[in-house]
Formats: C-alpha cells, structure tokens, sequence
C-alpha cells in the first residue's frame, strides 16, 4: 500500500515554483498588461515590501501578505499562504487605484511616504491579462487529468486525461465556475503530480502551456479588461497548487487529506459529522416546498422522530416565502404569513430541542419580476438584456457589488436565520450571469461588474458566518455549478447535481469525480429504474437497501416520506447505520476506486476507503440492474504481509482472509440489483 502521509520529498518538489522566496519580489506568479506595458511580479519602481507575516497555528499555515505601489497610484497586494503539513501553495492579489485615499496598511516609514505622495484622483491605465501563476512545472511526459464539471444533464462529470503537447485553456461557461469545466486539475508527470484549482466562482479561465522541460501553468478571470476608478479595488482568483511525489493513488488522497484537514468547513471547530436528511416533499401535491406550513412541519418532524427515523437535517427548500404556489417567484424575502403566521421560529425551535439542524433554501441574487425587490429596488438589479439573453424573460440578477445592496442582503438572512434558528443556510443560483454582468460594464470596464459581484457573495457569506458561530452553508447553483475552491473554503455541496438522483450508473460517475476533489456531499437514497432494469423517464420503485448502497456519500437523504408505511421505515432503520458507519470513513479514510465508471448499468461498480494509521476501513460492491457476470473479482488495496477480517454491513457476518488472497483477487458474488459492503480490520 503507498505511503500517504506527507514525506520531506513533496515538499522538495516544489522547489521554487510557487514558493514565496523571502526578497524576491521579481519572481512573485503575477503579470499583467498595464496601459500597453507587460508587468510581471512586483516590480522595484513599486516599491515592494513585506507588510505582514502572521501564522495560524490552528490552522497549520503561514500567510504573508507583501505590498507595493507606483509613482501613479497603482497598489498591488499579493496574499501568500503556505501550509506547514502540506506541500501547498496558494497565491491571491488585490489591485487597487489608491486614488484620494489616505489609509496606509503599513510598512516601513519609507514606503508610507512613497505611497502618500502617489495619492491621485486619476483613473488607471487600462489592466488586462491579469494572470496568476506563470510559473514553469518541471517535468517529462505531462499528462493532464481534468473534467467538465457538472452541465445540468447526465453527460456531467466527466473527467478526461489529456497530453499537453499543445496549449490547454479551459474556461467554465455562463459565468458559473464548475459548468463545463472543472476548476480543479491534476498534472501527472513521470516523476510526480501537480493538483492544481482555481478559486474563482465565477468566470475563470486556467492554461497548461508546453514549456521547455515542463508546463506553464497560470489562472485568471476570463473577462477582465479595464480601468480602476480612484479608490476602487479589484481581485483575482486564488490560484492553489499541491505538489506529490508518487502515483495518481496517492496525489488523490495527499488531496483529499488537504481539503479535509484545512478546507471543508468546520462546525464549531469541529469536522461536520455525516449529516442524514429528511423533508416534506411535494407536500399536499404542491410544488416543492410550497405547501409547507407551521404545522405539518412541527407534525412531520414528530412522526419521523416516532416511527424511528430522526433527522440530523431537517431540511426545507424552495417555496416557503410568498410566492403564489410558485416556487421559482422569488424576490419575496419573508416567511409566508397565512403559512407562518409567527414566523418560522417554533419549527427552529423544535428542531433546537431535538439536536436538528433546520435547512432554509434561498435564491437571493435570482430576482422575479414584479417581487418586492424588483418593485421597490429596481436600481439594485441588473436586467439581462433581451439580444443574448440566457435566462427565462421574467428573472435579472441582484448586484451583490452594490455596497447597498449587499448591506440590506446581510441583514434581512441574517435576521431570518436568528429569528428562525436555522442552522444550515442553503443558497441555489439557477441563473446564468455572464451576459448580466457583461451588460452592466461600462466602456473599457469589461468584467468589474463580475469582479464586484464575486467580491460581494463572498463577503455575503462571510459576514453570516462571522455573525452566526456554527452555521454551515450550502452550496448550490442548479445543482454544483459554483463549487470552485474559494466557495468550498465556506461551504459544502449537499446538492451538487439536479440530475440523476435515482439514477444509479449516473450518479456512480458523479460520486467517482466527488470522492476525488471535494470530499463532503450528499446523495439521495431513491430508485429510478423499472423492472427490466432500463431508467426510463417516470420510473420509481419504493426505496429499498440497493437505493442505499447506491447513495454512500457523506451525506444522505433517505426518500422515505413521514406518512410512509413500517415497510419502508424498516428499511431505513435498517442501511441508515450502515451507511453513517460507513461515511465516518469517507470523512476520514484514503478513497480508492476500484472499477471505472461508464455510467452503464450493466457494469459492476466498487470502491474502498482505508485509514491506514487505524488498519481499517470499507469495501463496497454495487451490481448494476443489468451486470451479466454473475462473479465480480474484487482486489482492494491492502498490505499483502496481513490478514484482515471483514464483517458484512447488513448481516454482522465475518470472515478473515490474507492480505496476499486479497491482492490476487476474491470473487464476489451477488444478485442483479443489489450491493454489499465489508467493514475490515488489518489482524
């Protein structure tokens, strides 16, 4: 079994390609053009220093931040993290027209001075290109492993393997940073891998070009040419990069330990447990959760908790404000009263009682026409023009870089989620904004309006959790299509997809790419397959434990209604622990895939999760509804020199076997449509 801990020679891979070398501000990974001139690091006419170095023990990095400004007013300051555990590196600017401003970060007397005196009301030449990397990846044979992230159709997740024998530009598209390329990357040399992700959520472009001996790699927002105003400030994608020595395996896992240990959100400083779902839906035949009321939301609750299924979530979505029975009429941001007379604090509350977190959806930058806020703020939304319009006539977008706007945006949630007590606020974006922001630029300003709105969602999100200690925030845009690194830092996906729920062979695919780059998700426990084994549309059969093997993530909603029969409860009580069993280890264990996904269901599917330092871990077994080959070989990753016991997660039954059986392949045998899951212990 490879070695996954961190080793000494990771971090000597790196070398200095991303590392910040103490005085050499020349080489920092930045270039841009700059009224007609190429700037490239932090040049010595701007002064260069060191304004801050500061380590964050808890967190196992070191951040320095280094600063420096022109004769004409332009600042650049560049954010540097780098971690102690891990060989990662992280780069991220903020350019800035100081303009009339007086305000000084710090620094030397020196540079104080030099910047005081470049103070000018003057706008800036025109910045474009800004590129963060630049730098060279030295290295033979690259081969580039990377995906299309999720496109709203079972043609999403896919991830590829390219040589890079010629450029590679890959650049999301409509605005939304994980639809139609993945910003999360693998570069595979002969002799190591490079991961690389783009923090970025909005519209990113990242290139991979042939360079002597290796790749250059560099990251920046695709759309970006223009002027700053005197005082304005713009930023760029945080661009992060891991190095590993080792094979694909290995660098997967380096990864996943990384994102799991400094990224994926905390609770209270605490990792978030695997969290099981339930809800009310289609209530009363309504539209997603447009028939919610106080009552059957406090009666719901009762009944699962009475027939012995208790939720960790209690998770209410879209249709809860006043929208008419039409949940996509959004721009009302307000409990229903004649469904929520009193708010929705008494559910909250019953939630707070029994160790629940309350789910709250919101769409706030979708805004219908004719709502309040398209009513009586008309001058905080952007309206999509009719030429190139992407998104349905009656919706435009809420400008979050509007200072205004943003303010009223984080005191009306944030009001709502301490009235409510909600502990999970769950944000979707069903809009494509590029044609939006593009329409709002003015002449030689193209992308600040994008620039503005990123800087503002962000800071949206980081206001609620600065004023909300413990509140969890989820992801959505139709599904995954904003979960770039910088939104992954805030938050976790537990809706990356709208497609394929039941779908089995599909969401296998969209759990391979998952597993890979972003660890904590959910999955619903659902069938969409008929009888003869074919999904086809309108199909469902009742939930049963196949609907459970085909849902292991780290989180987990079982489709099983309050007002279902014993039968269906009885499944539940029954895989439920099996899968929180299992998912401790998806949250904590190195992820092997041991079959491919082609999205087929006539293939087997497999996987295994290994905690190396415990000796333990899982294996799984899905047969698909038409798999013929009644005999899977099953050949997990395991140490050949130890036996290992297996206990069956349904069953309690156990076995032992050698590593060296183990490695040489078991054969497992199962029926069409079922799954089976061995929880082991390395003897």
């Amino acid at each position: 079994m490879d070695k996954i801990a961190v080793t000494k020679e990771d971090f000597c891979i790196a070398g200095d390609a991303f590392r910040f070398t103490e005085n050499d501000f020349g080489s920092i990974p930045l270039s841009f053009v700059y009224g007609g001139r190429l700037v490239s690091g932090i040049p010595e006419e701007f002064s260069p220093v060191v304004l801050e170095r500061r380590s964050d023990l808890e967190n196992g990095k070191t951040t320095i931040v280094i600063t420096g400004r022109n004769a004409e007013g332009l600042e650049i300051v560049a954010h540097y993290n780098e971690y102690r555990d891990f060989p990662v590196y992280e780069w991220l600017f903020f350019l800035s027209n100081v303009g009339d401003a007086k305000f000084i970060f710090g620094g030397n007397e020196e540079y104080k001075k030099k910047a005081i005196d470049a103070d000018s009301s003057e706008n800036t030449p025109v910045i474009e290109n800004v590129r963060v990397g630049g730098k060279v990846l030295k290295g033979s044979s690259p081969v580039l492993y990377h995906g299309n992230g999720d496109v709203c159709t079972d043609m999403g997740y896919e991830m590829m393997k390219d040589p890079v024998d010629r450029e590679l530009v890959y650049a999301p598209d409509f605005g939304v940073s994980c639809c139609g390329a993945m910003p999360y990357f693998r570069l595979i040399f002969n002799e190591y891998c490079v991961n690389a992700a783009v923090g970025w959520p909005g519209g990113w472009e990242a290139g991979f070009i042939p360079a002597e001996e290796g790749v250059e790699l560099y990251a920046k927002q695709k759309n970006f040419r223009a002027y700053l105003k005197p005082g304005e400030t713009v930023r760029t994608p945080r661009l992060t990069v891991m190095f590993t020595s080792g094979n694909e395996d290995r660098s997967r896992n380096v990864w996943r330990r990384w994102m799991l240990e400094h990224i994926v959100p905390k609770k209270n400083g605490e990792p978030i447990k695997p969290l099981h779902c339930l809800h009310t839906w289609l209530i009363d035949g309504k539209e997603e959760f447009t028939g919610v009321t106080e009552e059957n939301q406090l009666f719901a609750i009762d009944e699962y908790i009475r027939k012995g299924l208790k939720p960790d979530v209690w998770w209410i979505d879209a249709g809860w404000y006043p929208c008419d029975g039409h949940w996509v009429v959004t721009g009302n941001w307000w409990l229903d009263p004649e469904r929520f007379p009193e708010g929705l604090g008494k559910v909250g509350q019953k939630c707070v009682d029994n160790d629940i977190l309350l789910l709250l959806w919101f769409e706030l930058e979708r805004v219908h026409v004719d709502t309040w806020l398209d009513k009586n703020r008309p001058e905080w939304i952007i309206r999509e023009p009719d030429e190139g319009r992407m998104n349905v006539p009656s919706f435009n977008l809420l400008n979050l870089g509007n200072s205004d706007c943003l303010e009223w945006a984080v005191e009306t949630i944030d009001r709502i989620i301490k009235d409510s007590h909600v502990g999970i606020y769950r944000q979707d974006f069903n809009f494509a904004p590029a044609n939006a922001w593009r329409s709002a630029d003015e002449k030689d300003r193209d992308g600040m309006t994008e620039n503005k709105h990123i800087v503002g969602y962000l800071k949206l999100w980081d206001s609620l959790l600065e004023r909300n200690p413990g509140l969890i925030i989820d992801s959505c845009s139709s599904g995954g299509r904003r979960n770039d690194l910088e939104t992954m830092r805030r938050g976790i996906p537990l809706h990356y997809t709208d497609v394929g729920y039941g779908v089995h062979p599909v969401k296998q695919k969209q759990h391979r790419m998952m597993f890979e780059w972003i660890p904590y998700f959910r999955a619903h426990a659902q069938n969409w397959d008929d009888d003869n084994g074919d999904y086809t549309p309108g199909a469902h059969q009742p939930v049963d434990e196949y609907a459970y093997h085909c849902a292991m993530a780290p989180a987990l909603t079982s489709m099983i209604e309050y007002y279902d029969g014993e039968e269906l409860f009885a499944v539940g009580k029954k895989m439920v622990p099996v899968w929180r069993r299992a998912a401790e280890y998806m949250l904590s264990g190195d992820y092997y895939p041991l079959t491919e996904c082609r999205k087929s269901n006539e293939d087997y599917y497999a996987m295994q999760f290994d905690i190396p330092e415990k000796g333990e871990g899982f294996v799984q077994v899905v047969r698909n509804t038409k798999a013929e080959e009644d005999v899977f070989v099953l050949r997990p990753v395991v140490d050949e020199a130890s036996d290992y016991c297996f206990e069956n997660g349904e069953t309690g039954e156990t076995f032992v076997e050698s590593g060296r059986k183990l490695a040489e392949g078991v054969r497992v045998n199962i029926p069409k449509r079922s799954g089976i899951i061995y929880f082991y212990r390395k003897q």
